[in-house]
């Protein structure tokens, strides 16, 4: 059950937090509206949390490897950790202005992702430093890329 756990933790909680903060990035960088932020953080953190558990689900499936109890553990952990980890960045949104909440959010998520990483190394003797730059790296890159395409929705919409 262990390796059903981490996977689904690990899976949902990194999940959450690049697309969460795709998503808020992209929503402030559009539309400069909380309730359109606010609304867009609630509907992914439900809607991609099942999607993302049941992927995770089919995934362990098809591996043919992990028991039936075990391929549930990782969805309903997947399902969690997609679900917790989203909700968290309402936080700084309904409590902050939101370009304080947005800058928040990328610490917030960029920390916790970096944890993430540096836990996971350690546990693999690997280097967490390199983990750390590779997976902060590629949330990195979706900000930027999510930002630029908010920023080219709200010049041509």
């Amino acid at each position: 059950m262990k390796h059903s756990m981490e996977v689904g933790f690990s899976f949902g909680a990194t999940s959450g937090i690049i697309t969460t903060l795709g998503l808020l990035v992209g929503l402030n960088a559009s539309t400069h509206s909380k309730s359109a932020v606010v609304g867009g953080i609630l509907t992914i953190a439900l809607a991609d949390a099942f999607s993302d558990a049941l992927g995770i689900h089919i995934s362990e499936e098809a591996e043919n490897i992990h028991s039936h109890k075990q391929v549930w553990f990782s969805t309903l952990f997947t399902f969690i950790a997609k679900l917790v980890f989203a909700m968290t960045f309402l936080v700084p949104v309904l409590l902050l202005d939101l370009s304080r909440a947005v800058l928040v959010s990328l610490v917030w998520g960029f920390s916790v992702l970096s944890v993430l990483s540096y836990r996971m190394a350690k546990r693999q003797n690997g280097r967490p430093v390199k983990a750390i730059f590779e997976h902060v790296f590629i949330a990195l890159v979706v900000v930027i890329l999510t930002h630029q395409i908010g920023d080219w929705i709200s010049m041509k919409f």
